[in-house]
Parts: structure tokens; C-alpha cells; sequence
């Protein structure tokens, strides 16, 4: 397997995370079901076939995406293929921060998987055609920074309120509140949801939800061992049962069958 890593340079790092490239990834599974996380990507497709959405239920699949796609805030598990024999390059945008590069707000994208050249710079196919021409990985992920920042250099504008409501919650899901946010940042709680929903796809309340979730998945891979009434308190839950209802909400799974069924990568379960 081949990978390739790039945190872009400023101003690109204020709204991405990194680049990843892989490819030779031949896990022995062909289905994975990925779980919420809060992150948003561009994911850059260099085969020539397409890759499938299937239905968490049935496997069936009900969606074809091609070439480059965009995902937007997930508060649902996504059943996708496991990466084998592909070839990806994918755009990891920092939490909340992708907004900028899109051309509907962000709530409109949310548990959306859609054609890049529908919501992004018209361009981003002719980037593509760049990466398919640029030989060496590292090569690829340098054109990729030097043409995103082509083509969004105007647009790269920041949101102090955003940044600073995602970085509160991200910091302490357990003990968080939007009530507590919206006085530090002398907002209505009303005006809070709409720019939130414009900007990260969701409202506070269900981002606060998906990073809480995350924060049970990371606990659970540093444990060898699971107490569940423990890591439901650790984590801000009010009781166990509304711990089981948002895990099985945002993973499909029960807590124990999760543990059974997790894989080796965090927050991808192999289905078949």
C-alpha cells in the first residue's frame, strides 16, 4: 500500500485538515460501514470506475459516484466500499471550516454524498484531469494545494463565532453547553442554530451529539476492556439508555455488536 500525507500551508491549513492519498489498500472485505465523525472531504477518485453507496439495511446499492464527490456532515452511518484496489485522493476539511469552498450552505449537503462540479468551483474536474497527469503521489498532492488555493484564494474567509462554538464543543462534549455558548458569544441561541447550520450542516445540538459519539468510539479503542455504564458517564451521557439510543443512531449497532464487529481502521466497521 502507498499513502501519501500533506498538511497544506497558509491559508489553506486554516480550513483543511490535510491530504491524503492511498492506493494498493486490498483490505480482505469489500464493504464498510463508515460512522459520523463531524468531518466533511472532497474525495478525488483517480480510477475509471465507479464506486457505490449501498443501503445500510439491504447492501443494495443506490448510488454511483464518479471521478470527485463531495460529502457533507454525516449524523448518519454510510455504507461505502472498503477502499480495495482504489485509488483516492481526499481533501480533509477542519471541523466546520468547509464552508467557504461550497456553493450552497452546508445544511443543504447534510448525509449527502453529490458531484463536486455541483456544489464546488466548476474547476474541480479540470484538477482532477491535473492529478490524473501528475505522476509521483507527492507530486499530486501539491498541484491539488497550489490549484484549491487557485481557485478559492478570494473565498477563504473565516467565521470567529464558528470556529470558536466547534472548537468549545470539539474541547468538552461531556460538559459543553449551547446555552453557555451563545452567552460567551453574546448570541441568541435562534441565531446560533442558523449560522451554525449555514456553516458546519447541522445544528449545535446535533454536532454536540456526533463529537460526544466520537468521543465513546475513541475511548472504546484505548480500553481493552469495556465498562459502558463508565464510558456513558465519562462521556456526558445522561444515563444508559439515551447512551444505546445515540450509538445505535449514529452506528447502526448496538454497543456490543459494534465491539464485535469493529475493524482495524477507527470509525470504519467491515460489513461483507
Amino acid at each position: 500500500m502507498i499513502t501519501e500525507i500533506r498538511i497544506p500551508l497558509f491559508p489553506l491549513n486554516q480550513f483543511i485538515d490535510h491530504f491524503y492519498y492511498y492506493t494498493g489498500f486490498n483490505p480482505q472485505h469489500f464493504v464498510d460501514r463508515f460512522l459520523p465523525d463531524g468531518d466533511v472531504q472532497i474525495i478525488f477518485d483517480l480510477t475509471d470506475y465507479p464506486k457505490y453507496i449501498y443501503d445500510n439495511e439491504t447492501l443494495k446499492e443506490i448510488q454511483s459516484c464518479k471521478k470527485v464527490w463531495f460529502s457533507g456532515f454525516r449524523t448518519e452511518p454510510i455504507t461505502i466500499p472498503s477502499g480495495k484496489e482504489s485509488e483516492m485522493l481526499i481533501v480533509q476539511f477542519k471541523k466546520g471550516k468547509a464552508y467557504p469552498f461550497v456553493i450552497e450552505p452546508m445544511q443543504n449537503l447534510k448525509n449527502f454524498v453529490v458531484d463536486a462540479e455541483l456544489v464546488l468551483n466548476p474547476e474541480i474536474l479540470n484538477i482532477r484531469d491535473n492529478l490524473l497527469n501528475t505522476p509521483e503521489p507527492s507530486e499530486k498532492l501539491l498541484v491539488l494545494e497550489q490549484k484549491l488555493l487557485d481557485c478559492y484564494y478570494s473565498q477563504l474567509s473565516e467565521n470567529p463565532f464558528v470556529d470558536f462554538a466547534v472548537a468549545a464543543i470539539t474541547a468538552s462534549p461531556d460538559q459543553c453547553s449551547i446555552k453557555s455558548i451563545a452567552e460567551n458569544a453574546g448570541y441568541s441561541q435562534k441565531h446560533i442554530i442558523k449560522i451554525f447550520k449555514e456553516h458546519v450542516g447541522v445544528t449545535p445540538k446535533e454536532f454536540l451529539r456526533v463529537i460526544r459519539f466520537q468521543k465513546v468510539i475513541q475511548q472504546i479503542e484505548l480500553q481493552k476492556s469495556v465498562d459502558w455504564s463508565a464510558i456513558a458517564y465519562d462521556c456526558g451521557y445522561y444515563d444508559q439508555s439515551h447512551f444505546i439510543s445515540d450509538f445505535k443512531l449514529f452506528s447502526g449497532f448496538t454497543p456490543n455488536v459494534y465491539m464485535a464487529n469493529r475493524g482495524e481502521i477507527l470509525n470504519y466497521v467491515p460489513i461483507k
